[in-house]
C-alpha cells in the first residue's frame, strides 16, 4: 500500500463542492487509517467512561472523581507542542505505530492492576494520565498524516470523516464500555482496549510509506519546538482560526458542562437522558459531516464559522429552557450540527494554511487551543451557573459567543489570498569552499532602491520578515546606508549552518513570487549582492567571518 495520494496539477487549492463526502474512504490508505483511528476514538471514550466508573468503586471524593477527567486530558496542554515537533522530525508512521503500542501497554497494567486488587485513586490518576500521554501524542501525528494519505481537493471531505469517527465513537464507546462494566467489569474494558490498540498497531504496521529523506538530519527537539510557535506567531491566517477556535469552544463548552444538571433538571431525567442527550449531539455532527460539501458551496469560511457559532447558541438557549427531553434532544442534534461545521470548517482552514514540514507543530497547537478553550469555559460557565443558575449561564455564554464571533469576523477577516504552498527548488543551495564552521550564519542581501519608492520596498519587505521568521530564522532586520539613501540591507540570522539549508527546504512557490517581486525593485545593474557571514568566536567575542566564495 502506497501512501502517495493521487497527483494532478489542475487540482484547485479549494475544496471541489462537488467531491463527495466519503470520496476519501476509496482511497485503501486512507480507508485503513481511518477505521484504525475510529477504533482509537472508540477505545478512549471506552477508557474514559470505565476510570470515571472505577474511581467512584475507590473513592466518594467529588474531586478525585472530577480529577479522572483532569488527568486524562492535562498531557494535551504538557505534551502538545513537544508531539507535535516529534511528529514533523520523525517517522510518521514509526511514531504513530509508537503511540499505539503505548496505549496497548497502558491499558493491559490497568487491567491487570484491576484484577489483582491493587487500584488505588491514586495509582488510577497516575494510570490514567499515562494513557493520557499516549493520546496527546497520536492526536497530532494523525493530523500531520491525513493530508499525506488524500488529494488536496479531498482534504476537507477527510477531516470531516475524521469528524464523522470522533462522534460516533462518543456514541459507541460510552455504551460498550457501560455494557461491559455492568456484565463483566472495569477491567475487561481496559482488556478490550488493549486489544484493540494492538490490533490497530498491526495494521499500521502494514502500511507501507515512504520516508521523507532527511539529508540534513533530524532538527533538535527544542529548535523544532522554537521554529513552530514563531511559525504560527508569524501567520496571521493561522492566528485568526486560533482566536476563533477558542471564541467558539470557549462559549459552546457552555452546554457540554452542564448537560449532566440541564438533564437531571428536565422530567423524568436521569442518566439515561443526559445518555441521549450525548447521542443526539454526536447524530447532529456526523449528518452535518457529510454534508460539509454542499455548504462550503454557499458560504465563505467566516460565514460558516459565524452561522455556525449562531446556531449553536440558539441550540443552547433551546436547551436552557426545553420543556421535556424531546425538545432538548432535537436541540441537541442541532448543536451537533453547528458543532461540526464550526470546527471542520477552521481545521480545513488551518491544513490549507500549513506547509508539511511544520504541519503537526501547527496542528498541535490547534488541539491545545481547543483544549484549553474548553477547560477554562467549563470553569467559568460553572462558576456563573453557581451564581446565577444553570439557564442564565447557558443564555450568557450563547449571547456573548455570537458577539464576538462577530466581531472576530470583523476586525480579524481573512481577506489574505491563499498562499501557493507548494515546495520548490528554485533557490540555489550554496556550496562554500570550506567547511563553515559551528557558529550562527548572518546573511545580507544588498538591493538598490530608487529612494522615492523606499516606502513601497519597506512595506514589501514586512511581508519577508514573515517570510523568514516563519522559516525559522533566529532574527530579521532591514538596514539603510546612512550615506546612501538608495542602499538598503536584509539581514537574517540562523542559529547554525545545518538550520540556515533547512531554509532552503522550507521554500514554496509563494515564497519564489515574494522574491522576484522583491528584485523588481532593485535598480543596480547586478543582481542584489548576497554573502553569507559566519559569527565566530574569538577570546571570548563573538566576530563575523565571511565565506569564502560569496
Amino acid at each position: 500500500m502506497s501512501s502517495t495520494p493521487p497527483s494532478d496539477p489542475e487540482i484547485s487549492d479549494k475544496a471541489d463542492p462537488g467531491t463527495s463526502a466519503l470520496a476519501p474512504l476509496a482511497l485503501p490508505v486512507f480507508r485503513m487509517l481511518w477505521f484504525t483511528w475510529l477504533a482509537a476514538n472508540i477505545s478512549m471514550w471506552m477508557n474514559d467512561v470505565a476510570a470515571a466508573w472505577l474511581m467512584t468503586s475507590l473513592t466518594t471524593s467529588p474531586v478525585l472523581v472530577a480529577l479522572v477527567q483532569t488527568a486524562s486530558t492535562l498531557p494535551v496542554f504538557l505534551l502538545g507542542l513537544p508531539s507535535g515537533a516529534l511528529a514533523d522530525i520523525l517517522d510518521r508512521k514509526k511514531f504513530f505505530l509508537f503511540t499505539q503500542l503505548w496505549v496497548a501497554v497502558v491499558a493491559l497494567a490497568l487491567c491487570a492492576t484491576v484484577l489483582s486488587g491493587w487500584m488505588s485513586p491514586m495509582l488510577l490518576l497516575a494510570m490514567t494520565f499515562a494513557n493520557g500521554i499516549g493520546l496527546a501524542l497520536r492526536w497530532p501525528v494523525f493530523s500531520a498524516i491525513v493530508p499525506e494519505l488524500v488529494p488536496r481537493h479531498q482534504l476537507p471531505a477527510a477531516l470531516a470523516l475524521n469528524g464523522v469517527s470522533m462522534n460516533a465513537s462518543r456514541i459507541v464507546g460510552p455504551l460498550v464500555a457501560g455494557a461491559l462494566i455492568a456484565s463483566l467489569g472495569s477491567a475487561y474494558v481496559f482488556m478490550l482496549n488493549a486489544a484493540l490498540a494492538t490490533v490497530a498497531a498491526v495494521i499500521i504496521s502494514r502500511w507501507k510509506r515512504t520516508p521523507t529523506p532527511q539529508p540534513l538530519g533530524r532538527e533538535k527537539l527544542l529548535s523544532a519546538i522554537r521554529v513552530g510557535m514563531q511559525f504560527m506567531g508569524q501567520s496571521a491566517h493561522l492566528q485568526g482560526v486560533l482566536v476563533r477556535i477558542c471564541l467558539f469552544f470557549f462559549h459552546s463548552t457552555a452546554l457540554i458542562a452542564l448537560l449532566p444538571l440541564v438533564a437531571r433538571g428536565l422530567p423524568g431525567g436521569d442518566a439515561r437522558t443526559f445518555t441521549l442527550l450525548l447521542a443526539c449531539m454526536g447524530a447532529g455532527a456526523i449528518v452535518a459531516a457529510l454534508n460539509m460539501q454542499r455548504l462550503r458551496r454557499y458560504w465563505s469560511r467566516d460565514g460558516l464559522v459565524f452561522r455556525g457559532a449562531a446556531l449553536q447558541s440558539l441550540s443552547m438557549v433551546v436547551v436552557a429552557f426545553a420543556p421535556h427531553t424531546t425538545v432538548a434532544a432535537l436541540a441537541m442534534v442541532v448543536a451537533g450540527m453547528a458543532w461540526i461545521t464550526t470546527a471542520n470548517t477552521l481545521s480545513v482552514s488551518a491544513q490549507f494554511a500549513l506547509p508539511d514540514w511544520v504541519r503537526a507543530r501547527g496542528m498541535s497547537m490547534y488541539q491545545m487551543a481547543i483544549m484549553g478553550a474548553s477547560a477554562s469555559g467549563a470553569a467559568i460557565w460553572g462558576q456563573v451557573a453557581s451564581h446565577y443558575e444553570i439557564r442564565g449561564s447557558l443564555v450568557v455564554a450563547a449571547i456573548t459567543g455570537v458577539i464576538t464571533m462577530g466581531l472576530a469576523n470583523r476586525w480579524m477577516a481573512d481577506s489574505q489570498t491563499e498562499e501557493d504552498l507548494t515546495p520548490t527548488r528554485l533557490f540555489k543551495v550554496p556550496q562554500p569552499k570550506q567547511p563553515p564552521g559551528a557558529g550562527r550564519v548572518v546573511l545580507t542581501i544588498e538591493y538598490r532602491i530608487d529612494p522615492a519608492r523606499a516606502d513601497e520596498f519597506k512595506e514589501l519587505m514586512r511581508v519577508s520578515r514573515r517570510g523568514r521568521l516563519r522559516h525559522g530564522a533566529l532574527s530579521w532586520d532591514l538596514l539603510r546606508d546612512i550615506n546612501d539613501p538608495g542602499l538598503f540591507i536584509e539581514q537574517i540570522v540562523d542559529e547554525s549552518w545545518t538550520e540556515h539549508l533547512r531554509r532552503f527546504d522550507r521554500v514554496t512557490t509563494a515564497d519564489a513570487t515574494l522574491r522576484d517581486r522583491k528584485h523588481a525593485f532593485h535598480i543596480g545593474k547586478e543582481p542584489p549582492v548576497v554573502r553569507r557571514r559566519i559569527v565566530e568566536s574569538v577570546h571570548g567575542s563573538d566576530t563575523a567571518r565571511t565565506m569564502p566564495g560569496d
